[in-house]
């Protein structure tokens, strides 16, 4: 019997055209909100982990009301229930701030075996948080996992590098964190969406798992953004018209822009 919890998060839609906050410089996350899809291969992971072992899967996320749909999806993939931070503190909490405000919330979820969250999420991109958590809970962390298995007490893993192959383990309880490669989640039955509609969803605030506002929140975070530039517009390519001697003009095009 294993219990996992994932940790899942909503983000504006990879396939929309994101923008930034007038201001602040944060992103508008009322575009176009989903599950994160790396978040997605997560649960699907946790799912086969319960299917081969028994036991139990719960879905952890901190945000906003708007969050919940995010939540429905997991637990209508399968998800036993689910854990929800929704306090209006956080909002803007840096990367280090949500590793702690998860680590905290994680200690209000009994019986814990397992963590496993995407190695990054699509908004951000940092990377970092299921490392925090790990070092924050004194844990083993097995991160950008390509493959995982769970033997008994025992999880293994393999993380692809542009130096090889690494291969995992570590002694349960861990935290893990899996890249694209890692499967391809189901699809939603409806009987799982339906089921979803009844599974508890727990709301919890900050001083709910023990937090103080000032430990989170765009106002107290280790780090801030002060400017933005836009990126510059597409141009048009340079065309190189092969006269017998286009293999000359291309060489000198690449050292001009210092390639070769």
């Amino acid at each position: 019997m294993t219990n996992v919890v994932v940790l899942i998060k909503q983000v504006p839609d990879t396939g929309s055209e994101r923008k930034l906050n007038d201001g602040d410089f944060r992103l508008d996350r009322s575009i176009d909100p989903v599950l994160d899809e790396i978040n997605e291969r997560a649960v699907e992971e946790a799912l086969k982990i319960k299917e081969a072992n028994g036991g139990e899967v719960t879905v952890l996320t901190a945000g906003p009301a708007s969050a919940t749909d995010a939540i429905r999806k997991a637990l209508s993939m399968g998800a036993d229930k689910a854990v929800h931070v929704q306090d209006d503190a956080i909002a803007g909490s840096d990367a280090v701030q949500t590793g702690l405000l998860l680590t905290y919330a994680l200690g209000a979820i009994e019986g814990v075996d397992l963590v496993i969250a995407g190695n990054e999420a699509t908004d951000g991109r940092v990377g970092a948080v299921p490392a925090i958590i790990a070092e924050a809970l004194g844990l083993p962390q097995l991160t950008h996992l390509r493959k995982l298995t769970l033997d008994g007490d025992t999880v293994r893993g393999e993380r692809e590098t542009d130096e090889g192959i690494f291969e995992l383990e570590a002694t349960l309880p861990a935290v893990v964190s899996v890249n694209e490669k890692i499967n391809e989640p189901r699809f939603p039955s409806f009987k799982g969406i339906m089921a979803a509609k009844k599974k508890e969803i727990r709301v919890l605030s900050v001083a709910d798992i023990n937090l103080e506002p000032t430990d989170v929140g765009a106002a107290n975070a280790g780090t801030s953004v002060t400017g933005v530039t836009p990126k510059p517009a597409k141009q048009a390519g340079e065309k190189v018209v092969d006269e017998g001697d286009g293999g000359t003009k291309v060489a000198q095009f690449l050292i001009t822009q210092k390639i070769i």
